[in-house]
């Protein structure tokens, strides 16, 4: 699997123009706000799963598990990640992967997910993966991978079979799939590529998969050899042209564009709405500079989260919660700043994530006995949000009492209820109990 060497020059003009392809996944999803906000909430589904495999609550079978749970909202991020729950599909006629019903396979499997959420080495990460490779457990490959890499995103790249494919014809290696040897040979020499080409891709090995992936589905071709001038022209000519997208990567991204579009008004009504309540308001940390009603998202809101919040570990998935409600003026009696109301916008992406957002502000922070949850959504979404919280996983959110809040109900009353509306009474009345 010795890779050929390769001039640069040509790699970094095609990263380049990769770059800057607006149905590249460089652009659809490396740049994708979601991407990042959803880390937190896969890392906190791991710890889930080690936690129940540990208790001996995991359970015998994949569907509705907490695994399932992780595994698609893995598969929800966009194209590149498109299938990655195949690999772990209880597939009954083969047996596999046999971390169902042999629990000494099941038990090493929680094992292995707990030194990677734990470990901050590239040594203990790597000693982890071999220990796991070393039990061949049957079925269990390097699609495990994928989950590592939200846990690790400078150490472990993704993987599939497109990015296998697109290293291969960058590098003019024959890395195989399904087998942990090949993934960590094929990861050395994408760590290699990325350091070699630093400037233009990222410590994120995201970006660098994204390039094979795309290599993979044939959307970009590989640098002929150095030596082959001719081609090499031809190859640039080509790379410099402005690729037609088709009408449907136009298509989709019309339609992503009118979904932040849309998520981003939601925002908005629920922070004007909030402010004439007589609340103070937080909006998103990722989203506060979003152009809204000729101004920005945050316009009227507070700069920082209270220190009660702050100061919590899980600090970092509320700032991303889309909307919070505070308490204005003197603070609660505890000296906390206490939330009235937390809000989830969700539009089109993962619900799951959202719901993860909420219990770690339910569950981590001391002054959350008054806090009121609220998932907002389409109305024809609400059938998806309470089969998203009737899962397994989140057995412990009915004790939270989370309501659904509907856009048309949104919508219809919040004039009314900012003009005649008190505290939270008139968003109680519109709204319903999901469990």
């Amino acid at each position: 699997m010795v890779a050929m060497r390769i001039n640069a020059s040509p790699i970094q003009a095609l990263v380049t123009r990769w770059r800057d392809d607006p149905g590249g996944t460089y652009r659809t999803w490396f740049l994708w706000e979601e991407r990042i906000k959803n880390f937190r909430s896969i890392r906190t589904g791991i710890v889930e799963v080690v936690r129940e495999i540990e208790a001996g609550t995991f359970g015998n079978v994949y569907k509705g598990s907490s695994l399932e749970t992780v595994v698609h909202s893995i598969a929800e991020q966009r194209q590149i990640f498109k299938g990655a729950d195949h690999a772990f599909l209880w597939k009954p006629k083969l047996r596999i992967p046999d971390i169902y019903e042999n629990s000494e396979n099941q038990q090493a499997f929680g094992r292995f997910l707990n030194t990677c959420s734990c470990c901050d080495s590239e040594e203990a990460l790597l000693r982890a993966i071999r220990g796991l490779a070393e039990r061949n457990i049957k079925g269990l490959g390097p699609a495990a991978a994928n989950m590592l890499y939200f846990l690790h995103p400078t150490l472990i790249p993704p993987f599939n079979t497109a990015i296998v494919n697109g290293y291969n014809l960058l590098t003019g290696s024959k890395v195989k799939l399904g087998s942990w040897e090949e993934y960590l040979a094929m990861r050395e020499g994408i760590l290699r590529l990325n350091t070699e080409h630093r400037t233009v891709l990222s410590n994120d090995l995201g970006a660098i998969a994204g390039l094979l992936f795309d290599m993979g589905n044939e959307r970009y071709q590989p640098p002929p050899r150095p030596d082959d001038s001719a081609a090499l022209t031809a190859w640039e000519v080509d790379l410099a042209k402005v690729r037609e997208e088709s009408a449907a990567v136009k298509k989709a991204r019309t339609i992503a564009a009118e979904d932040d579009a849309t998520h981003t008004q939601v925002q908005g009504w629920l922070r004007d709405l909030g402010r004439a309540l007589g609340f103070d308001v937080w909006v998103a940390s990722n989203d506060r500079n979003r152009s809204y009603d000729d101004g920005r998202l945050c316009d009227g809101c507070v700069d920082a989260l209270p220190p009660s919040l702050e100061q919590t570990p899980a600090a970092e998935t509320i700032r991303l919660i889309d909307v919070l409600w505070l308490r204005r003026g003197a603070p609660a009696s505890d000296g906390s700043t206490q939330v009235v109301a937390a809000f989830e916008v969700e539009h089109t992406t993962s619900i799951y994530s959202g719901i993860v957002r909420m219990l770690d502000l339910a569950l981590g922070v001391p002054d959350r006995a008054e806090a009121n949850l609220y998932l907002v959504a389409p109305d024809s979404r609400e059938k998806d949000v309470r089969a998203q919280l009737r899962r397994p996983a989140f057995a412990r959110v009915a004790d939270l009492k989370i309501r659904f809040l509907p856009y048309s109900e949104l919508e219809k009353n919040r004039e009314a209820m900012a003009r005649f509306g008190t505290g939270l009474k008139s968003v109680e009345a519109v709204s319903r109990i999901l469990l």
